[in-house]
């Protein structure tokens, strides 16, 4: 069974999260192979829950909160070979325990849009992105 932890992303190991990333398929939608700024993308979030299995890095999930108001959860990433047993699930629920008070707001991949009504999420019709300037 694995556990879910709060982390302090400095902590984390790089090539251990990229590799996670990979192995999720959210590394199609992330700047892995840019090891400069996937660094800089993990130390610039607060609020970090990981799962793992012993020593194995088998989920994360990385999010900006200001324990408030709003928590973005801007990855889930979970290991495909543990996909559909509740990993993301206890990911969600730990990273809503670090800020009980903040409402959890995130963008989901296109093929998770019917993952998320699932496990109690409500699709909200408003959000708008704005595209990087390099």
């Amino acid at each position: 069974m694995w556990k879910c932890e709060s982390v302090v992303g400095a902590s984390l190991d790089v090539d251990e999260v990229a590799a996670l990333y990979r192995a999720s398929t959210l590394a199609a939608r992330r700047p892995v192979e840019d090891r400069d700024r996937f660094t800089r993308m993990l130390s610039g979030a607060n609020l970090f829950i990981t799962a793992r299995i012993d020593d194995r890095l088998i989920g994360i999930a990385r999010s900006l909160t200001d324990g408030s108001y709003v928590t973005y959860l801007s990855d889930i990433a979970v290991d495909a070979e543990f996909q559909r047993r509740g990993v993301g699930r206890d990911l969600i629920r730990a990273t809503r325990e670090a800020a009980p008070q903040a409402k959890i707001v995130l963008l989901s991949a296109p093929a998770a849009t019917d993952y998320y009504p699932h496990i109690g999420f409500t699709r909200h019709g408003s959000a708008w992105t704005l595209d990087a300037l390099g």
